[in-house]
Parts: structure tokens; sequence; C-alpha cells
């Protein structure tokens, strides 16, 4: 079952970024688009992990 992240969720995951700082990932690509539901929006948590998987093996 996939979990979606809310955005507070997402910067504890990647280690209490700030919201600009989120969004700035977003604009560069370097974080997937999020589905918004409602008036809300969330990120598939599976999605967050591949694409930072992607992003670490391009820089190793």
């Amino acid at each position: 079952m996939q979990k979606y992240l809310t955005l507070t969720e997402l910067r504890a995951k990647l280690g209490n970024r700030s919201r600009s700082a989120i969004y700035a990932d977003l604009a560069a690509g370097r974080l997937p688009q999020p589905i918004k539901l409602g008036g809300r929006i969330y990120w598939a948590e599976g999605d967050v992990d591949a694409h930072l998987s992607t992003l670490r093996e391009k820089a190793a």
C-alpha cells in the first residue's frame, strides 16, 4: 500500500529542510512533483525514496 507524505512529514524525512528549500528542490527537479488531493499536496513516499536513490547513484 502506498503511503503519502504531507509537507511536514517530507520535511522530517529530508532532515528538517525548510519549506522554501523543498520548493526550490521541486523547481530544480531534485524532488518528484507532489499530488494534489483536495486542497492539500502529498508526496508518494515510494516515489520520493526512488528519486533520492537515483540522485545518490548519479552523484557516486
